[in-house]
């Protein structure tokens, strides 16, 4: 069990968008995927990718730098040249502010 962690506002994050956070020198991804949001590590496991920066289509995520595709919901690695997935954290909202868990 982790402890919860402000890192952004509602407001800070359009839907379909994504911001990238930094708790504890865990660099994360933000989503908000139709007012749904999601945390995923911040680094692609291809060649370090801020996802980020990626587009957002639905809740898959391409990485800006080489077009890996990953589910911002898991985490999970849909498409090469991605190796492996990227962690994935819960997120849960406190009035306005964006809380996510780190272990």
């Amino acid at each position: 069990m982790g402890t919860f962690h402000k890192v952004a506002e509602t407001k800070n994050v359009a839907p379909g968008q994504g911001i990238a956070v930094e708790v504890h020198g865990t660099k994360i991804a933000l989503f908000n995927v139709a007012g749904t949001f999601y945390a995923i590590g911040g680094t692609c496991t291809h060649r370090g990718g801020p996802l980020a920066e990626g587009e957002l289509d639905g809740t898959t995520v391409t990485c800006p730098w080489h077009g890996a595709r990953f589910d911002c919901r898991s985490g999970k690695n849909l498409t090469p040249p991605a190796p492996v997935e990227v962690p994935s954290y819960t997120v849960r909202i406190q009035g306005d502010d964006i809380q996510v868990e780190i272990s």
